[in-house]
C-alpha cells in the first residue's frame, strides 16, 4: 500500500511532529485542524462561528491538496471546548456538508491546542 504525506500552504503548517494529512489505501486522513489562518499563522479573531468556518476551510484545503473534497469525507470528529457551542457549530458544519453528511462524533474536551474552542479532523475516501 502506497502512503503519501500531504502538505498545502492553503492550510496552517503543522504545529507538531505530524502531517497535515496522509493518503493511504484510498483514504485521506486529515489531522485535526484548528482555527489558524494559514497566511498569518495566527488564530482567527471572532466567535465560535468564525472559528468553525476557519477550521472547516482548513480541512477543505488539505483535502483538495490530496485530490479530495468535502463530499468525499466519510468520517469526522469535532472536538469542542464547550459543548454549549454544539448547536452553533452544527449550523456552520451543515453548510460544508449540505448533502449526505459523513458519520461523525462530537465530544467536549478539557483543552485544545492553543486553547481554541474547536478542532476537527476528517477521513475521506477517494478510492
Amino acid at each position: 500500500m502506497e502512503r503519501q504525506t500531504i502538505h498545502t500552504d492553503r492550510a496552517p503548517k503543522a504545529i507538531g511532529p505530524y502531517s497535515q494529512a496522509v493518503k493511504a489505501g484510498g483514504f485521506v486522513f486529515v489531522s485535526g485542524q484548528i482555527p489558524l489562518d494559514p497566511e498569518t499563522g495566527q488564530l482567527v479573531d471572532g466567535d465560535i462561528v468564525a472559528q468553525t468556518e476557519r477550521v472547516l476551510k482548513n480541512v477543505q484545503a488539505v483535502l483538495e491538496a490530496a485530490g479530495a473534497s468535502m463530499a468525499d469525507v466519510v468520517r469526522a470528529t469535532v472536538y469542542l471546548k464547550d459543548l454549549n457551542d454544539f448547536a452553533v457549530v452544527n449550523e456552520v458544519y451543515a453548510r460544508f456538508f449540505p448533502s449526505a453528511p459523513p458519520a461523525r462524533v462530537a465530544v467536549e474536551v478539557s483543552r485544545l491546542p492553543r486553547d481554541v474552542r474547536v478542532e476537527i479532523d476528517a477521513i475521506a475516501y477517494v478510492g
